[in-house]
């Protein structure tokens, strides 16, 4: 059986979602949020994000990742940072030997939802319903990486 974990990155909180392909619906094998001090440096911040993910991996052992693709808004600084968190992010995969995959927010809205400008909200019902949950996770940076992880399984069933 194939199992994924997704990843939303944050320097902030870094949302994680692990599916496995069941006999026919996708399942959920577990989910949370990795979220560093925020009184420690950037580079604390981040070998905490590595540490949290390794250690996700290392226990769970999925066999691929899909994380998505850096956004760039308006804040270069922003941008920046959020390309440290997905970095160490795929270091903590690659350290593992998890093959990665890298998906627009758009196109994990589109595999998901079928509209690749679906809010937050709608993301997060879409989820709920196709993994079966009886509440949806409150963090949205949870639902958005289960996203990522269900928009994978998606890809790799229509290959």
């Amino acid at each position: 059986m194939r199992k994924v974990i997704g990843i939303d990155p944050g320097i902030t909180t870094t949302g994680y979602g692990i599916v496995e392909e069941g006999e026919s619906d996708p399942e959920v094998v577990t989910y949370g949020t990795l979220s560093p001090p925020a009184k420690k440096n950037t580079y604390q911040r981040l070998a905490h994000i590595y540490d949290g993910l390794y250690q996700v991996i290392d226990r769970f052992h999925p066999q691929e990742m899909a994380i998505e693709e850096a956004f760039f808004g308006k804040n270069a600084r922003t941008a920046f940072v959020l390309g440290q968190a997905r970095g160490v992010a795929l270091l903590a995969a690659t350290h593992q030997d998890l093959d990665c995959f890298e998906y627009a927010p758009r196109k994990i809205k589109l595999s998901v939802v079928g509209n690749g400008n679906a809010s937050k909200e709608q993301v997060q019902y879409m989820v709920k319903s196709i993994l079966s949950l009886s509440d949806a996770p409150k963090e949205f940076d949870i639902t958005d990486a289960l996203a990522a992880a269900l928009c994978h399984l998606n890809q790799i069933r229509r290959a």
